[in-house]
């Protein structure tokens, strides 16, 4: 049996020792606890050898230096103080490294993230590449940590203080130009000399960086009291910007001043201490469940053994908000040629002007060069008719909610594209069985729904009706994952999922509306429970019209419990669909979105809070839970991971739960089913947990 390669070599270029890291079996590299005795042992032989004058630190992997520490090692730690010596044990090898009397540089291509950056940052000096995939960070914050192995006190006296807060409290990423300017790294190159600019780096010895700073950062930066300020605003921000959902990024802020008031080793202490605490917080044992789930899903390439087809060119269907955020993500992220056809001139132009203006603004942040955006722009055709359909490998249609309509476009696409052409429908509300019921090749239909806005919402549900192939699946998860979507497979029943989960949640804001909540108390208490927005500002931006056409689809379906307040209908019948019209709930105006007064006497209340924010919250939450356990027992989604991944990606469930699923997990089936019976007594039958959920706190069991 061959011996397995080591991750750590060392080879000579004339006086410069260049060290590759390479982790055998895996794409990425990943720090690990037990690569501290190899780099002792590869230190110990450089240290042993009087010839050499510097060294460099590379990547043994063709597209990344360093992707972070290896997540699956905080799994194994039982206590605090066990991951608090994880961190210690990171710390005090990268001190080791820092204090190497030869200079170290770190030659940077790809990924160079969390722990990955810290080793960097360990090095005397960095080169990265050009390359548009190269990334410096520090995400923690986005696993409810913080940097632990010396990153909370490195990269501020790298990049300055507000900066490094800016970056590490948002899990910012630095591309390679904006590495170079804040100092981060000390060159940037092209990909082919990266190697050379290191070793010829390392050979004039240890770099002097001279960061480039405004005079106003340096001036609040220079002295304790503009200290002060730095800290005060940023924890100002943070608090209103998570409500206090979140522990990380104020723990973070406490590290990042211990080390400025105390120095560095302090500031060491502190952040090993703050890392072990965070590790074991229920917060963060949700955001790395809610990691694993996705990177599980980005490995799972066939569908139930099927293969995807290959895609080379793309048809879009309506050139409206959907169908071009569609084409958009279609050129832009995944990089192939799309054509748009549309009715009318207009509504191509419509997609193509909303496309140059998302890549425009990228260009104006400098994160885009203007003849990349040309170039992604090009990939944008339009037709009035189905020229240049006929080499298309997958169609997506994005036409109004017509069941006639999306049947009649199956068929022009049955004649106009190949014979193994995919057409995949993104309605929101029509069943895909009744779209492929009159199609030739009904095993190539199947639905393919995005959220809006669609360059911004990260989930896609694929929906196979009965006779759907699993290669046409695969091929749709194919194109999903390839516009930078994540993709889960739900069955085609009413609502789908995700809005399946929703409506009830939505019909219980509305409830509280009619019993005289007032909106901004509604949607305030749903904002600080963790939802990005609140319900009825999601009413506003999804559309009071759309959601009026699904709920009856719902009703008919799965029962009374959809049934929408019947009060709504005189919503509609004042013209007020949301924002799409500037009249909803609120005004939308350029002085911003005052809530309508006028509303609450269309609806005939008088408002007046009378119920704790905590009640608010949880009579909306209480129903969607309820609701995706039945969905979860009817085999709608495949599993408890899905429907997390469905709710947070999809609606913005608390990411810090975990999802919904997750969520009852963590608090005990059994809390969760007193809590929906306490909520039926107080507030009605509706509350009442369904069977599947009670079944399940009677046996002790739960979905992880």
């Amino acid at each position: 049996m061959s011996e397995q390669q080591p991750t750590f070599t060392l080879r000579k270029d004339d006086d410069i020792g260049i060290i590759t890291m390479d982790v055998p079996g895996e794409r990425m590299n990943t720090l690990r606890a037990s690569f501290v005795d190899d780099i002792r042992a590869l230190l110990e032989q450089i240290r042993a050898d009087g010839e050499l004058k510097g060294l460099v630190l590379c990547s043994g992997k063709p597209d990344s230096f360093v992707a972070g520490a290896d997540v699956n090692m905080l799994a194994a730690c039982r206590s605090a103080d066990e991951a608090a010596a994880l961190a210690r044990a990171g710390q005090t090898l990268f001190n080791e490294l820092e204090q190497l009397e030869l200079p170290l540089i770190a030659a940077i291509h790809g990924p160079c993230l969390g722990g990955g950056l810290e080793l960097a940052l360990a090095c005397h000096g960095r080169v990265c590449s050009d390359d548009d995939i190269t990334r410096l960070g520090l995400p923690e914050v986005q696993l409810g940590l913080l940097p632990g192995s010396g990153g909370t006190q490195r990269l501020p006296r790298r990049v300055g203080l507000t900066r490094a807060l800016d970056m590490m409290l948002t899990g910012k990423q630095l591309r390679p130009k904006q590495a170079l300017k804040a100092g981060l790294v000390d060159d940037m190159v092209p990909q082919s000399i990266l190697l050379d600019t290191a070793i010829a780096l390392a050979r004039e010895g240890k770099p002097k960086h001279k960061r480039k700073q405004d005079l106003k950062a340096l001036a609040l930066e220079a002295n304790p009291l503009g200290r002060k300020l730095v800290f005060d605003k940023a924890l100002s921000a943070l608090r209103h910007k998570t409500r206090g959902n979140y522990p990380a990024p104020e723990r973070l802020l406490e590290v990042v001043r211990t080390g400025y008031e105390q120095g560095m080793k302090k500031g060491l202490e502190a952040e090993a201490s703050a890392f072990g605490e965070l590790v074991m917080t229920p917060e963060s044992a949700a955001l790395r469940h809610l990691f694993f789930a996705t990177t599980e899903m980005k490995k799972e390439t066939a569908f139930q053994g099927a293969e995807p087809l290959a895609l080379k060119r793309i048809g879009v269907l309506g050139g409206g908000l959907m169908g071009g955020g569609i084409a958009f993500v279609t050129a832009t992220r995944a990089g192939l040629p799309v054509r748009i056809k549309d009715i009318s001139h207009n509504g191509i132009g419509q997609a193509m002007a909303m496309a140059h203006r998302l890549l425009s603004s990228r260009v104006k942040k400098r994160q885009l060069r203007a003849t990349e955006r040309d170039r992604q722009l090009a990939l944008m055709t339009g037709s009035l008719d189905y020229n240049g359909f006929e080499r298309a490998d997958m169609v997506v249609e994005a036409v109004f909610e017509d069941l006639d309509i999306k049947q009649q476009m199956v068929a022009d696409v049955e004649r106009h594209c190949p014979a193994q052409a995919v057409f995949a429908s993104n309605t929101s509300s029509l069943p895909i069985h009744r779209i492929a019921e009159r199609a030739a090749r009904p095993e190539r239909v199947v639905g393919l729904h995005y959220f809006s806005p669609v360059d911004k919402m990260p989930l896609a549900e694929i929906i196979p009706h009965a006779g759907t192939s699993n290669e046409t699946v695969a091929t749709a998860i194919r194109l999903a994952r390839a516009q930078g979507k994540t993709p889960i497979v739900v069955q085609d029943r009413a609502g789908f999922y995700v809005n399946r989960i929703l409506a009830p949640y939505l019909n219980e804001a509305a409830r509280l509306l009619l019993e005289g909540e007032p909106i901004e108390a509604i949607d305030q208490a749903l904002v600080d429970y963790g939802f990005p927005v609140g319900p009825i500002t999601l009413l506003d931006e999804v559309g009071i019209d759309v959601a009026a056409k699904i709920s009856p689809i719902l009703e008919r379906e799965l029962g009374a419990r959809f049934k929408a307040p019947d009060a709504f209908g005189k919503l509609l019948d004042d013209q007020r669909f949301g924002k799409k019209n500037g009249r909803g709930f609120y005004r939308f105006n350029k002085k911003g979105k005052p809530v309508d007064p006028s509303v609450y006497a269309l609806l005939g209340v008088s408002p007046h809070t009378r119920l704790p924010a905590q009640d608010l919250a949880e009579r909306c939450v209480l129903m969607m839970l309820n609701e995706a356990a039945l969905a979860l027992d009817e085999g709608v989604v495949a599993s408890a991971r899905d429907g997390d991944i469905g709710a947070v990606f999809g609606i913005g469930f608390p990411p810090f739960t975990g999802g919904p699923f997750h969520y009852m997990h963590q608090q005990g089936i059994g809390a969760i089913v007193a809590k929906m019976e306490e909520y039926a007594r107080k507030y009605g039958e509706r509350f009442a947990p369904c069977g599947p959920l009670r079944q399940m706190a009677e046996q002790g069991g739960s979905y992880y």
